[in-house]
């Protein structure tokens, strides 16, 4: 007995198993994630270094070389990539398909721990990595704008209290801050000011330095008592840099602002972001090589009504560039829908293909038009050299596809 004389004596069980496939067919679409493309992502780390003043040829000699020592000695790694600017280093790993990232990251963490001591001491802050292909595009862009608060402030919400409950939604890989405004005092020294009062420019660096060190002085203990000793309060604007004293000479002391032009500034001046004409501080929403583009922006733009209720009413937020807008749109399109058509232009015109002699045959047209459109089987009664547009009872099909993982 064969597969389908089974069908044809048992048509309850038939039955039944078409509607059990039905039903589990409804069950799975809803929980299918929808993606622009199949989900085949190499797992992939980026490591970043970051030693302020460096230039691009220290920061390849002094930080990538000892660092890319360290991570030639991973397992499951094929490639190691780094590029190095004024300050920064940037390295990408990329392991084999089969290496699972979480085991990657486990080792990479590893070795960075490894590297600390070949690295420069004037590293004060020690490289980090992301589970992130630095090559994506971010899935979604956040712009914070406000007609009164300084960028500095604005640079503080999202740097402190967006940020860093963004990067805990699970898939999300990396926040980065475009047109990152970190407040700073800027310093310029003038030189001939400096020679008239016989100051070099290690004296002045080094005023500057022990007036603003923020380490622990000691103890005072008494028989009652014990005291925590503290030294100059932290400097927090161009004021108070100011009044620093830089020297002594002829008894009377030369301050900061004697020989120096002191102003409230940013960290970098070279860069910024403008949203609608207006400056901005935009956040950058990075996902984890195996995490689903639609969960990732759900899940950030659910956050964003929290983010609003404590920022300052001035403070406005707008998503922008969000990539899971195409994505929906295809999963809308994701039909496929036959209309009639009498006679008009359809979509693709096909030429019939006829016998010798003699009128084409239905069914034979119908299997060769199967055959070059796929699984849509035409049929319609046409005479030989006639396209399937021309026909009365034509059909035009109309196609959308999308890739689903």
């Amino acid at each position: 007995m064969n597969l389908t004389e089974l069908f044809i004596r048992r048509p309850v069980m038939t039955v039944l198993l078409n509607l059990a496939l039905v039903v589990a067919g409804i069950a799975a679409w809803s929980r299918i994630p929808v993606a622009a493309l199949p989900s085949f992502n190499t797992p992939v780390i980026n490591v970043q270094a970051v030693l302020p003043g460096a230039s691009p040829e220290t920061m390849a000699s002094s930080v990538a070389l000892p660092l890319e020592k360290q991570f030639s000695t991973i397992a499951g790694i094929t490639t190691i990539s780094s590029t190095n600017t004024l300050g920064n280093s940037s390295l990408t790993l990329e392991f084999d398909p089969s290496r699972d990232i979480d085991a990657a990251a486990v080792d990479v963490q590893a070795a960075l721990f490894r590297s600390l001591r070949a690295l420069p001491t004037e590293m004060t802050t020690p490289p980090s990595y992301r589970k992130v292909n630095p090559a994506d595009a971010p899935v979604l862009l956040v712009a914070l704008t406000s007609p009164s608060i300084n960028l500095s402030d604005l640079n503080d919400y999202a740097e402190n209290l967006i940020t860093p409950s963004l990067s805990t939604i699970d898939g999300v890989a990396q926040v980065s801050i475009y047109g990152q405004k970190r407040f700073a005092v800027r310093i310029k020294a003038r030189n001939e000011l400096l020679q008239q009062r016989n100051i070099t420019l290690d004296e002045l660096q080094a005023a500057v330095k022990g007036a603003n060190a923020n380490t622990p002085v000691g103890t005072l203990d008494g028989s009652r008592q014990t005291l925590t000793i503290q030294a100059n309060k932290q400097l927090r604007d161009a004021n108070a840099f100011g009044g620093i004293v830089v020297a002594t000479r002829n008894g009377a002391p030369v301050f900061l602002r004697d020989v120096a032009d002191v102003q409230d500034s940013y960290e970098t001046v070279k860069s910024f972001s403008n949203y609608n004409g207006e400056r901005s501080i935009v956040l950058a929403v990075q996902r984890q090589p195996d995490a689903n583009t639609v969960k990732v922006v759900d899940a950030v733009k659910a956050m964003l009504p929290r983010f609003a209720a404590q920022l300052p009413a001035s403070v406005q937020m707008s998503t922008l560039n969000d990539r899971s807008v195409s994505i929906r749109e295809g999963a809308a399109r994701c039909v496929l829908h036959p209309g009639a058509d009498g006679g008009a232009g359809g979509a693709g015109d096909l030429p019939v293909p006829a016998p010798h002699g003699g009128h084409a045959d239905p069914d034979a047209v119908a299997a060769d038009l199967a055959d070059r459109r796929g699984d849509a089987a035409v049929r319609a009664g046409l005479q030989p050299g006639q396209h399937l547009a021309a026909g009365h009872h034509a059909w035009r099909w109309a196609w959308s596809w999308t890739t689903r993982s």
